[in-house]
C-alpha cells in the first residue's frame, strides 16, 4: 500500500512512528513525505530526516522549507576570513528568509550534527538535494500526482516537468481550483484550517485534489493518508 504525509515541521519522531503504526504502515508499504519535514519545532526535524534516510520504502519530496535550507547551505562550508568576506547579498537574503520562516531549531540541530558527525551532515544535505519536486503513483487502481504545494499556474496539457519550482513549492490554492479529471493531486503546504470551510486537524478534499497539511507547523499534529482507499489516519490527542 502507498501512504502520504506532509509538513511534519519538527513533529517528534516517536509520535510520528506511532502514527504510522496506527495506520498499519509496514516495511512492505511505501510512504511519500511531501516536504517540510524541517523547521518550527523540536529539533527542527533533523532526527526524522536521519531516520528517513535509512528507510528504503520512504521517499521525501522537496518542500519549500527544505529548499530554503539548501539556499543557505553555504553555512556549512568551512568558515574562514575569506569565505566570510565572500558571502553575497543573495546568500544573506536567503538566510534571512529561512530564519524568518522558523529555521532556528533546524539550524541548531545541524550545527550540533556538524560538530559531532560532519560526514553525516554532508550525507543529509545530499539527501535533500536529491529530493524530487513531484511524483506520480498508482494505488488502488487510481492515479495520483504528489507535490508539496499543489500545481501553481495549472494548465491541463502542461507536463509536470514544465512547472517552475515555485509553482510546486509555494502555491496556495483556492478551494475553487481544479486539476485533472483522471488523477487526484495530493499536497500539503497550506494548513487545511486556512482553506474556506476547512477544519483544523483534518484533511481537505475536493473532486480533484486533497490537502493533507493538518497544522503541525502551528503546533498541531500531522496526518497520514492511505492512497489505496483514501483512508485518513490522524494522530491521537496527547
Amino acid at each position: 500500500m502507498i501512504f502520504v504525509t506532509s509538513d511534519l515541521h519538527g513533529y517528534p519522531l516517536k509520535r510520528f512512528q506511532q502514527l504510522l503504526d496506527e495506520a498499519g504502515f509496514t516495511e512492505d508499504d511505501e510512504l511519500y513525505v511531501l516536504g517540510d519535514v524541517i523547521d518550527r519545532h523540536g529539533d527542527g526535524g533533523v532526527e526524522t530526516l536521519l531516520w528517513m534516510m535509512e528507510m528504503p520504502n520512504i521517499t521525501l519530496l522537496m518542500g519549500n522549507h527544505e529548499a530554503m535550507l539548501l539556499s543557505a547551505d553555504f553555512l556549512f562550508d568551512a568558515i574562514t576570513d575569506d569565505s566570510l568576506s565572500q558571502i553575497s547579498y543573495e546568500q544573506m537574503n536567503a538566510l534571512a528568509h529561512w530564519m524568518n520562516n522558523g529555521a532556528q531549531p533546524t539550524l541548531d540541530a545541524l550545527r550540533k550534527l556538524h560538530a559531532q558527525k560532519p560526514e553525516t551532515l554532508c550525507d543529509l544535505l545530499d539527501y535533500l538535494r536529491d529530493a524530487p519536486l513531484y511524483a506520480a503513483v498508482t494505488a488502488g487502481e487510481k492515479d495520483f500526482i504528489l507535490t508539496h504545494a499543489g500545481l501553481g499556474s495549472f494548465r491541463p496539457g502542461r507536463k509536470l516537468s514544465q512547472y517552475a519550482a515555485d509553482d510546486l513549492l509555494w502555491h496556495r490554492p483556492s478551494v475553487e481550483e481544479r486539476y485533472f479529471p483522471d488523477a487526484m493531486v495530493i499536497f500539503g503546504h497550506t494548513p487545511t484550517q486556512f482553506l474556506e470551510g476547512g477544519q483544523e486537524g483534518r484533511m481537505y478534499r475536493t473532486d480533484t485534489w486533497i490537502d493533507v497539511d493538518t497544522g503541525a507547523a502551528g503546533g498541531g499534529a500531522p496526518m497520514v493518508l492511505r492512497l489505496d482507499d483514501l483512508q485518513p489516519f490522524y494522530a491521537q490527542e496527547e
